[in-house]
């Protein structure tokens, strides 16, 4: 059977319908403050009774330049953002903010197929991008269109950034977690270290960036609080985990914890792969603290509801999608802008 081609109602279609100037129409959907309400409930009512359901956001954008759409950009599927507290939670902060100025959000992951759709990155006004993407040519597309970008936990060029410090805060809760440590023996259950999607850990491998990478600054700062108190920690000790989920931090937790020269402390760099390792801990029957202290990094809720309760490193994520709209909607001019937020250890029984 044939396809019956429906002609799309425009603006002057409607104008002729309805006896009001395309403006009028114009107005009803997009400055609403220009029209009685009484009018504007007729418009509103005629237009959806006619099947018109408001103006092309595409090819406004071709007029004014402008969509009044953020695109942000995420490094992982978008179900992961939407599973994970901490990605999560930046987005409700961004969320807040968009709210009140009443600036619409667009999420395009870099991992999935249609973001690579032509040109769709042609219709926000600004970018934020959360997460290195791992597809290089995803930035290059965003710089081609010479509009804001943010960067988010990482930093890229001259453009304005938001992170946590992250080298500070894993140095500081492993300069702890050292001190209640008796006869220190540590592994490090890393996350994303190498470009390479394997469980493993990191011998003779090429570590990522730390300018790049939130988890080689987090591997930076355990280091460097293990070089101040006498210890080392082999490559074979710290591992690569690809993907912030809780069976491969399973995985990888017990085959640590199974090892014959066994750690007695284990500094996890995140609290999902920290709670991954307590559950194998649990199961393999070794008593927390006492056989074995466990260290998490970023805080989220169920850090503190589980037993024992997790020794973690607080990061404001909420507050960080907050500074991030806020500094993308000032369009502050200096690109060098970089902007750090201060993290905090909170100290639970696990360590």
């Amino acid at each position: 059977m044939p396809r019956v081609e429906v002609k799309k109602l425009t603006l002057k279609d409607l104008s002729k319908a309805l006896g009001v100037s395309t403006a009028t129409i114009s107005n009803a959907f997009n400055r609403p403050d220009q029209l009685s309400a009484k009018l504007r409930d007729k418009i509103l009512a005629e237009c959806e009774r006619l099947g018109y359901t408001g103006p092309n956001i595409a090819a406004r954008a071709l007029r004014t330049g402008e969509t009044g759409i953020v695109g942000v950009v995420l490094s992982d599927p978008l179900r992961y953002n939407f599973n994970d507290a901490v990605a999560h939670g930046f987005l409700s902060g961004l969320a807040e903010v968009f709210d009140e100025q009443h600036v619409s959000m667009l999420l395009l992951s870099s991992k999935e197929t249609p973001y690579h759709k032509p040109s769709i990155e042609a219709v926000p006004d600004y970018f934020i991008v959360y997460g290195e993407p791992r597809n290089a040519t995803v930035l290059e597309r965003l710089e081609r269109q010479h509009k804001n970008i943010i960067t988010v936990d990482f930093d890229y060029g001259g453009y304005p950034s938001v992170n946590i410090d992250n080298f500070q805060g894993a140095f500081d809760i492993a300069q702890y977690a050292i001190k209640q440590t008796k006869d220190c023996q540590v592994a490090i259950l890393g996350l994303r270290l190498i470009d390479e999607p394997q469980l493993t850990n990191v011998a003779g491998r090429q570590l990522l960036d730390s300018s790049r990478s939130i988890s080689s600054r987090r591997l930076d700062g355990y280091l460097g609080a293990l070089k101040q108190a006498g210890l080392k920690v082999t490559p074979e000790q710290i591992w690569n985990i690809p993907t912030n989920e809780a069976e491969i931090s399973y995985q990888a937790a017990k085959q640590l914890l199974l090892a014959k020269d066994r750690p007695n402390l284990l500094l996890c760099m995140s609290d999902r792969v920290a709670l991954a390792a307590i559950k194998a801990a649990a199961e393999l029957g070794i008593s927390i603290p006492s056989q074995l202290q466990i260290v998490g990094f970023d805080d989220i809720p169920e850090a503190a509801v589980c037993h024992p309760g997790l020794t973690t490193v607080h990061q404001p994520f909420v507050e960080k999608g907050r500074v991030t709209a806020n500094l993308l909607l000032q369009e502050l001019s200096p690109k060098e802008q970089k902007v750090v937020l201060p993290v905090a250890v909170v100290k639970r029984e696990s360590c």
